[in-house]
Parts: structure tokens; C-alpha cells; sequence
């Protein structure tokens, strides 16, 4: 009984970092959509986050289904509890890629983002990427080193997000009102995918400690 409950355990944890994978590879897919401009790819990451609601939606039902039939106690429930709402934010996070590739179709065949912010764009990419990847690692291997380092990588998303609004702030912009609002949503996409990101890392450390970092 004990290596079938396990067994189940071991694949709740899987399905997360394939979330995971996946979350990171459309991220990564969006931006290029976006910035290339890539039609085709944009309709491939939008196509993608299906994949990632269902996975969700899957796991969930497992997950609550071998809360009722074995009635987990102590760590074991705590990592079932936990895998629900790593489930929940990895899925948003999924969502933040899928709305930049709807913007880079809305879009199509001009791109989304002009030159002047550009640099800032590529830079909010990697750092998203990067963070996304490093949550997908600490989810697998249970690391709350890796964890914890999620809030400082936050903090320069954040930076990133503010240079982007003093861009759109200044008097020398001449995009425009609705690219202004364009680039607005853009950047809260990258930023919200980061405290997502950030929300993982704390309840990996509470799976691993019992005990939320203060």
C-alpha cells in the first residue's frame, strides 16, 4: 500500500515539473513570437496553454482523489495540499505567456513592441524564463536555497518592470495612447509571472519545512 501511495506521489510531483517545462518553453516561444513578429508561433503557444490547463485540471482531480481514498496525515498531506496550489500559480503562469501570444497576434504582421523598449523586453524574457526554470528546479528537487532565491530574482523583474513605465512615462514617447496600453499590460504580464513564481517558491519551502519563511 505504502509504494502504490508513493508511487501516486511521485507522479503528482512529475506532472508539476512537466508544468513546469512546458511554462517555461511557452514563455520563452511568446516573447520570440512576439518580437520576431511569428504568427504561427504565437498560435502554437496559445494552442499549448490548453495543455497546461488540463494538466492542471488532471492533477487536481488526482490529487483529490488520493486525499479521500488514502486520508494522508503530517508531510504527506502537506505535499498534496502544497501540489494544489503550486498547480494553481504554475497554471497562471502558463496564462501570462498565452496572453503575450495573443498580443503578438492582435498584432501580426506589424510588432507589438517598438524599438525603444526593445532591450528592456529581451531582458524581462530571460529574467521570466530564467525564474520560471529555477522554480520548476526547486519544485523537483525539493531545494529551499533555490526557493528563497526566487524573491530576490522578483525584486529585479520589478526593477525591469519600473524602467519599462519610465520609458512610457516620459514626454518624448510618440507611440501613442493604445501601444502605451499595449506595452502596459506587456510588462504586468512578465511581472505577474514573476510573483507567481515567487508563490511556488514559498510553498516549496513550506512542503519541505512545515513552516512558511518569514
Amino acid at each position: 500500500m505504502r509504494n502504490a501511495f508513493q508511487e501516486e506521489l511521485d507522479s503528482i510531483h512529475d506532472t508539476l515539473v512537466r508544468m513546469g517545462n512546458i511554462v517555461a518553453t511557452s514563455m520563452e516561444a511568446a516573447t520570440r513570437a512576439l518580437l520576431e513578429p511569428n504568427l504561427e508561433l504565437a498560435e502554437t503557444v496559445i494552442k499549448e496553454d490548453d495543455t497546461i490547463d488540463e494538466m492542471q485540471h488532471e492533477l487536481d482531480a488526482r490529487t483529490m482523489m488520493i486525499i479521500a481514498r488514502q486520508s494522508p496525515v503530517a508531510g504527506d498531506l502537506r505535499t498534496l495540499v502544497t501540489s494544489l496550489r503550486m498547480s494553481a500559480d504554475l497554471e497562471r503562469m502558463g496564462d501570462m505567456a498565452h496572453h503575450i501570444a495573443k498580443l503578438a497576434r492582435m498584432r501580426y504582421p506589424n510588432c507589438a513592441v517598438p524599438n525603444e523598449l526593445r532591450e528592456t523586453i529581451v531582458t524581462m524574457d530571460r529574467v521570466a524564463v530564467s525564474i520560471i526554470k529555477k522554480t520548476t528546479q526547486a519544485i523537483d528537487t525539493r531545494n529551499t536555497t533555490l526557493a528563497l532565491e526566487l524573491e530576490k530574482d522578483d525584486d529585479e523583474m520589478d526593477k525591469l518592470h519600473r524602467q519599462l513605465f519610465k520609458v512610457l512615462m516620459d514626454e518624448k514617447w510618440e507611440h501613442g495612447t493604445e501601444l502605451a496600453i499595449d506595452m502596459t499590460l506587456l510588462g504586468r504580464y512578465y511581472e505577474r509571472c514573476a510573483d507567481h513564481a515567487v508563490s511556488v517558491g514559498r510553498r516549496v519551502y513550506y512542503m519541505v519545512n512545515g513552516e512558511y519563511n518569514s
